[in-house]
Formats: C-alpha cells, structure tokens, sequence
C-alpha cells in the first residue's frame, strides 16, 4: 500500500501522494473557474461518476463518465452570470490500497460580481481516487453543499 508521505513520479518532478491528490484537487477547481474544459476531464477516470446533494435535499446523480458530468459542469458554468471560485482546503487523504485512497476537503465557493466579493457557499468534497500513471484522477466524488448557491437549488 502507499502511504500518504510515499514519493511517487509526477508533474516533472517527484511528490508525495498527498501532495499529488492536493493537486488534483486543486486542478479541478482551477479548471472549472477558468472553464478549461479539456483540464476538467482530465481529472476524472473514464467511468468515473458525481453526486451532489444541497442543503441536505435530495441527492443529484450519480452523473456517469466524461460525458455526463461534463454537460452537469458546462450547464452549471452557463447559468452562472459571476465569476466563481472555488476555494478548497483542509485536505485529508486516508490510502485505501495500492494506488486508491479517499481525500475529504472543505470547499468554500465565492462569487465576484461588480467589484464585490460574496460567501455563496460552503460544503466538502469526497473522493475516491486511483492512480493513473504518474498523476492521479478522480475516480468518484461527492459534493455536499451546505447551502443553495443562489437560494435556487444547485448550480
């Protein structure tokens, strides 16, 4: 099993696995705000799959492989009239076998709209994530908001 401190190959140089799951995680959030679609899909496995939930409703998903959670990305993205960013921290990543492990991480989303900053919302991520070569990729991931983004319901 590889531990959390182990140092694998990765993005021209060497990483630890947390520190390359830390990356991943912050790709994702990267490649969303600045809506670098093909980024995106790189930070997903093939069959991989997305569940949301906000506010404690009802769980949205799952949304299955590239094609499924890229149009649940791209849609999100259209009905959005502000720039996003996605703020993600407290990482904790537990290796559940060799080359898998689970990554938990807070995730605060604001806006920036007319020169003003808001809180829209906070939640976590889950993740399982696999090895894939010398990066990893998001196998599933679940996000639980704890508020609707706009008082709507998802986006």
């Amino acid at each position: 099993m590889i531990g959390t401190s182990e140092a694998i190959p990765g993005n021209g140089g060497v990483m630890s696995v947390r520190e390359s799951i830390a990356d991943l995680v912050a790709r994702y959030a990267l490649a969303y705000d600045t809506r670098d679609w093909d980024a995106l899909v790189e930070c997903f496995t093939p069959d991989a799959s997305l569940t949301l939930r906000v506010a404690g409703g009802d769980l949205a998903g799952p949304f299955r492989g590239h094609s499924e959670i890229m149009r649940l990305m791209r849609d999100s993205a259209a009905a959005q009239d502000d720039r996003r960013r996605h703020v993600c921290t407290n990482l904790v990543v537990d290796p559940s076998g060799p080359g898998t492990a689970t990554a938990r991480s807070y995730l605060t989303l604001i806006s920036v709209r007319d020169g003003r900053l808001e809180v829209l919302s906070t939640g976590t991520y889950t993740d399982e994530v696999v090895q894939a070569g010398e990066s990893w990729r998001l196998r599933a991931r679940h996000i639980e908001l704890d508020l609707p983004t706009d008082g709507r319901g998802p986006r």
